[in-house]
């Protein structure tokens, strides 16, 4: 069996990471899921798990448990094409997971006696709070490559994957390099990839103090450049490597976005990203529309996007939906949204999930009803049929520890009467199997409390899924006053 024989690395301890996620997580609803300065750095913390950080040297097996599971490794590089010297390293997500570790290692020789492939730390563990990092090796390792491996990490730093394979990493020192943002948002791939208000995520770029996100009415003109586009349309600034746009975004012609990092002067890190087109056309023939806050525009597991389709009930669900919801929303947000928004889509039915962050702030169910039949009559006197949804539950000890937030003492009385509300009307529940045995939101739905993790989304899925061919035979009538 081989074994890793890692020395113990030195490094700072992992305060700067958690001070990182303390400062994000004082909002919830309000700007979507907590992935903005999160994804800023890496984190630089020690080698190994406290348990272990008395010993000199340390025999660490490849498996942290017969159950837990293990990140694939997604980029390869090899002999024919190595890596440059800011390698982008990709794995799969991790059910769990907010965050990961990477061991950047050398290998070392062989032990004579029992052949065990030996390693050693080259820097200290680099910390990435999505499934990828764009890695800067430090300035004296002049090695031609390197190997690593990864592992996910819950809230509190504790592993819940197996380590990845460790996978070698060949080096191109000879070429020349330009930094280049590496996206990760990706639109127009499939159910519920398309997005009225859009999200754009990139990997972080190591030296960067700051992003430049740009937005454009057509191809860029000068790809590769350092220079505005004579496209732009629209400009943000932004410390994070993840820019929620404010703005909706439709039209029956593309738009594109691209990204550049800047230093604390406000000067060119490298150039240009590549620019990513998308597309949200009210044209296209979608069986139906979401409304709705950050549950519906999707996102989770603190550092995950609403362009991590997995946390998008849309992308499970059986038929085309336009998703029209925007992060942070109340009730009275969306309510005022409807005529900007739903309308010039002409949906035939509108999803609507509206009213979470408003009645766990204490605002109230008599707001929200009233909000959610105004959603109503107008959806009616257009000619569209509102499907709405059943309020999730809340988990408020998961949203203390998570956001450091409160929640209204009286919030299962005041979501009991909404949805008392949404059952009066043509509805899905999609609440059956979230509650656990004290009527709360099941930790394992949603790590945080409020944002459904992809087994969230699947149920609520499952939900709609069923009852739709019900709503599509539903005649005329059951929509009446």
């Amino acid at each position: 069996m081989i074994r890793d024989f890692i020395r113990k690395g030195g490094g700072m301890m992992r305060h700067k990471s958690m001070l990182i996620l303390l400062l994000l997580l004082s909002f919830t609803l309000g700007y979507g899921v907590l992935a903005t300065t999160a994804r800023q750095n890496a984190h630089h913390g020690p080698i190994v798990s406290p348990p272990l950080e008395k010993a000199q040297k340390l025999y660490v097996s490849h498996s942290a448990g017969e159950d837990l599971e293990k990140p694939l490794l997604l980029r390869h590089y090899s002999e024919a094409a190595p890596a440059p010297v800011h390698p982008i390293l990709r794995w799969t997500r991790v059910d769990g997971a907010v965050m990961y570790d990477v061991q950047v290692l050398r290998q070392l020789e062989a032990d004579e006696k029992t052949g065990d492939i030996a390693y050693e730390p080259v820097m200290p563990e680099q910390r990435a709070y999505t499934n990828g990092i764009e890695l800067a090796l430090p300035d004296d390792f002049q090695d031609d490559c390197f190997y690593y491996r990864v592992y996910g990490l819950d809230m509190e730093g504790h592993r819940v994957s197996d380590y990845s394979a460790i996978e070698k990493v060949p080096l191109d020192r000879m070429s020349p390099f330009v930094e280049k943002p590496e996206l990760l948002s990706s639109y127009n791939t499939g159910k519920g990839t398309v997005l009225l208000y859009p999200v754009y995520d990139w990997l972080p770029v190591p030296g960067a103090s700051q992003y430049e996100v740009e937005i454009l009415d057509a191809a860029p003109e000068n790809p590769g450049g350092v220079e505005a586009s004579q496209h732009r349309i629209d400009v943000y600034r932004t410390e994070a490597a993840q820019k929620y746009d404010p703005r909706p975004r439709y039209g029956n012609h593309p738009f594109y976005w691209r990204v550049r990092a800047l230093d604390e002067q406000g000067g060119p890190v490298g150039v240009w990203s590549d620019a990513q087109p998308f597309l949200t056309d009210p044209d296209t023939p979608y069986e139906a529309a979401a409304l709705g806050d950050s549950i519906s525009h999707g996102g989770g597991s603190i550092s995950y996007s609403p362009t991590d389709w997995d946390f998008s009930y849309l992308s499970y669900l059986d038929f085309s939906v336009v998703n029209l919801a925007q992060s942070g929303d109340t009730s009275t947000m969306t309510k005022d949204r409807f005529e900007a928004d739903v309308l010039p889509f002409r949906p035939k039915y509108l999803l609507i999930l509206m009213g979470s962050n408003s009645l766990r702030n204490g605002l109230g169910a008599d707001v929200v009803i009233s909000d959610m039949e105004e959603v109503r009559k107008k959806s009616l006197e257009h000619g569209i049929r509102p499907v709405f949804l059943t309020v999730p539950p809340v988990n408020p000890d998961n949203i203390k520890q998570t956001f450091d937030d409160e929640t209204a003492s009286d919030w299962q009385w005041q979501i009991g009467r909404v949805n008392r509300y949404v059952r009066s009307r043509v509805h899905i529940d999609i609440t059956p199997g979230m509650y656990d045995n004290e009527g709360r939101l099941r930790t394992e739905l949603a790590l945080d409390g409020l944002h459904l993790d992809p087994s969230g989304k699947k149920l609520m899925a499952q939900a709609i899924n069923a009852a739709w061919p019900d709503i599509e035979a539903l005649p005329d009538s059951a929509w009446d006053e």
